[in-house]
């Protein structure tokens, strides 16, 4: 072979760089994009990396890269403000994740730190407090008082049984555009563009089912609802938007979406304020557990990975609910 012919030609060198370079920039957005997680995620650990930062700033230490100690003071703080077990535990995801984002080393695997929070869950206790589930019959009394003469009503009742029939999480239904929604003859087919365990929008479908009861049934309520928007001319945009106040207590539709925080005040508003959003989710799992559904079918609407996370969302805790007791045969 000719010495001529392995030879790159005079530029060619400079040329391949610069093609290269071309792929560095977009590939630093993806890894951006890969690291920062979840939106609702990223705030939270952002409130959290906030209140550290202020903590280093009173104490005169440094946050990035914290020390240990630094870092064992600011978990023992937090303990001793009173605060969960479960929002120390944040905090130090949080300090972790803002470390790992500037590619630097975090102090949060260290023994000593995996110590004082076993010392933490000994003395607090490590039951995380839950959203609770509520009664089917109760929920069914709640959804059949809504008046749905009036828009706002007839958008909380399909909010509601929406969420409880899809188990889905605030933020999916904050997400809900008219797009996504596919009525067919037997079913609605609703496509998730993104959720907290699916966060690189790979196809996901929950599928809502009719029921004999046109007041619970969340399929004929949704729908009712599509119609009203639709004849108000939004045929695209979000399915659930904001109302806003007028004159003598009437409502006007705005092209708003409802944020996740509101659909929770709609949920407390009408099933109390032990309830919150996450209790469609949880009472969705319950229910369906209570009424013998398997884990792989619950798996399949709630999206859970692993049948664990089913377990821990089954709120069985009444005794006489879900109880071998009953099943003695005296």
């Amino acid at each position: 072979m000719s010495q001529e012919l392995i030879i790159l030609p005079g530029g060619a060198d400079e040329l391949a760089k610069s093609s290269i370079e071309q792929f560095a920039e977009p590939a630093s957005r993806y890894v951006k994009k890969g690291r920062e997680g979840a939106d609702a995620t990223s705030r939270a650990y952002a409130g959290d990396w906030k209140r550290f930062t202020a903590f280093c700033v009173e104490f005169g230490r440094q946050p990035l890269p914290a020390d240990v100690v630094t870092v064992a003071a600011f978990v023992t703080y937090l303990a001793e403000e009173g605060k969960k077990v479960a929002t120390v535990q944040r905090h130090l995801a949080s300090i972790n994740k803002y470390h790992y984002l500037q590619n630097l080393p975090s102090p949060t695997p260290a023994q000593q730190l995996k110590d004082l929070l076993k010392g933490i869950l000994r003395e607090k206790g490590s039951r995380q407090k839950q959203a609770d589930a509520f009664p089917l019959q109760e929920f069914k009394r709640v959804v059949r008082s809504i008046d749905t003469s009036k828009p706002k009503g007839l958008r909380d009742r399909a909010l509601l049984l929406l969420g409880f029939a899809g188990a889905f999480r605030r933020q999916e239904l904050s997400n809900l555009d008219l797009d996504d929604l596919q009525f067919t003859a037997g079913e609605l087919i609703v496509q998730l563009k993104r959720s907290k365990t699916n966060q690189t929008g790979e196809a996901e479908e929950k599928a809502i089912f009719y029921s004999p009861d046109m007041e619970t049934c969340p399929l004929r309520t949704l729908q009712q609802w599509v119609d009203y928007l639709r004849g108000q001319g939004q045929e695209t945009g979000p399915v659930f938007r904001s109302f806003r106040l007028g004159g003598r207590g009437s409502h006007t539709l705005t092209q708003r979406r409802l944020h996740p925080t509101a659909i929770n005040k709609i949920v407390q508003a009408w099933l109390g304020e032990t309830y919150s959003a996450h209790s469609l989710r949880a009472s969705f799992v319950t229910v369906a557990k209570l009424n013998g559904a398997e884990d792989s079918e619950v798996m399949n609407q709630t999206k859970h990975k692993t049948p664990a996370m089913i377990r821990r969302y089954t709120r069985l805790d009444n005794v006489t609910q879900h109880n071998a007791g009953k099943k003695l045969g005296l």
